[in-house]
């Protein structure tokens, strides 16, 4: 007989989010909208927020969710947010995607430009740990999963200050993540690599896309979808050990070394 007496989980089921309230920061089109998909198939009840209020509006449709359109850098939108969220239900996962690159040199950002970039990544990030995590905590428990990007941790040419407010972020929710541990809030980040969002589908050729291929083992970028399947793990009961971690989902590409021969 084995002396391994641990009771098996029902594995399909921690991933099940019956009853819970999602928040989906960005959930107007590309990991925000596959997310926010993801979390309701999974039984979420999913507040869809965006900048726009007519994606918002439509992901809310297709998911059975509620629209909310908001600014999230701003403070009084995100306690807007939070507070639509809390008369669904008491909040238990939020999801935040926002995060716009300004691609440039170092040498071509002045000082407005640098604080924008800063306040496109980091900013939200802030806030919704401040106050989505007090609601998360006051309904006793729950998950955040914040997007990064890999440019957080490896270099990428134009990237050097948006990388560094990623690696910020990193470091924020890393942080956090101990700091309200005790108090049953679980958060990480993801770090994608490239991916074919619909915004990135605008600004490269398919030979761009295919070149990017080569630099990964599968030879193709990943997908919006394959983003939102991590998504729903974190967010989910499946994934309750893991807090304070960022998972960089990149098919390989990053973390290589290139020889002369």
């Amino acid at each position: 007989m084995s002396p391994d007496i641990e009771r098996v989980p029902d594995y399909t089921g921690l991933l099940r989010l019956d009853g819970r309230v999602a928040v989906v920061l960005g959930a107007g089109a590309g990991m925000g909208r596959q997310s926010a998909h993801a979390l309701a198939q999974a039984g979420a009840t999913v507040v869809c927020v965006d900048l726009d209020a007519d994606l918002a509006k439509q992901v809310a449709v297709e998911t059975g969710g509620v629209a909310v359109a908001a600014d999230v850098t701003r403070r009084d939108d995100m306690e807007r947010i939070v507070a639509e969220a809390a008369r669904l239900g008491p909040l238990r996962v939020l999801v935040d995607v926002v995060g716009i690159a300004a691609l440039g040199p170092l040498s071509s950002f002045d000082d407005e430009r640098y604080d924008r970039q800063f306040d496109l990544v980091l900013r939200h990030v802030f806030l919704a740990l401040q106050i989505g995590g007090r609601a998360i905590v006051e309904a006793g428990s729950g998950s955040m999963v914040f997007i990064g990007s890999m440019s957080g941790h490896t270099y990428a040419p134009g990237e050097t200050v948006y990388g560094a407010a990623k690696a910020a972020l990193h470091r924020m929710v890393e942080n956090a993540a101990r700091e309200l541990g005790p108090h049953g809030l679980r958060a990480n980040v993801i770090a994608p690599g490239f991916t074919r969002t619909p915004r990135l589908d605008r600004m490269l050729s398919e030979d761009q896309w295919s070149a990017v291929g080569a630099d990964i083992p599968r030879g193709t970028a990943g997908t919006p979808a394959e983003i939102a399947g991590p998504v729903l793990f974190l967010a989910s009961d499946l994934s309750s050990y893991v807090n304070g971690q960022t998972l960089t989902i990149d098919g390989g590409m990053s973390g290589s070394v290139p020889v002369p021969f």
